[in-house]
């Protein structure tokens, strides 16, 4: 079944959806795509200058025109970002287009994750990072579970065991 459909990253920021899915892609010789970086190749700049500009509206706009033109593509590893989830149309496309894992992640992690990153615009407000992590999650959640054929724990593994977990689960499908 892996080898006739596309694998969609899903999950919060900071779950290892790209460093995941590089290696995914890399095991499963399929080509892989990051929708965010997509979308900053596209515009020739970072998404953190797209939310300024066009706001979180314009960039969910943007997701969702690319996340539904590299789902039409055969045999790819997707890396989707964190709240493309919200958007029903992106929901809908991902189900049909492929199988969807689930990247989970506690908040204590993704703060370690994220601490160093200037590329999360989210995370630039003025309440704490916890607190809107907190807010992110329970919002988007039950999205991803709802979708989501396969869930991965990624808190305390490696790249390669999270990986090779997939790689396993997706032999049960």
């Amino acid at each position: 079944m892996v080898d006739k459909r596309n694998l969609f990253l899903i999950g919060p920021m900071g779950a290892g959806k790209s460093t995941i899915g590089r290696q995914l892609a890399k095991e499963l010789n399929m080509d892989f795509y990051d929708s965010d970086q997509e979308i900053e190749k596209r515009t020739g700049v970072d998404i953190s200058w797209v939310f300024d500009i066009e706001g979180e509206e314009g960039f969910r706009k943007r997701e969702e025109k690319i996340i539904n033109e590299l789902t039409s593509i055969n045999k790819i590893v997707l890396a989707t970002g964190g709240g493309s989830i919200l958007s029903k149309k992106i929901r809908n496309v991902l189900s049909a287009r492929g199988i969807i894992i689930y990247l989970k992640v506690t908040i204590e992690q993704q703060l370690i994750r994220t601490k160093m990153s200037k590329n999360r615009p989210l995370l630039n407000g003025s309440q704490p990072k916890e607190v809107i992590l907190k807010d992110i999650s329970i919002a988007r959640n039950p999205l991803y579970e709802e979708i989501s054929d396969i869930i991965v724990h990624t808190d305390n593994k490696s790249t390669k065991a999270i990986v090779y977990q997939i790689l396993n689960d997706l032999k049960k499908i």
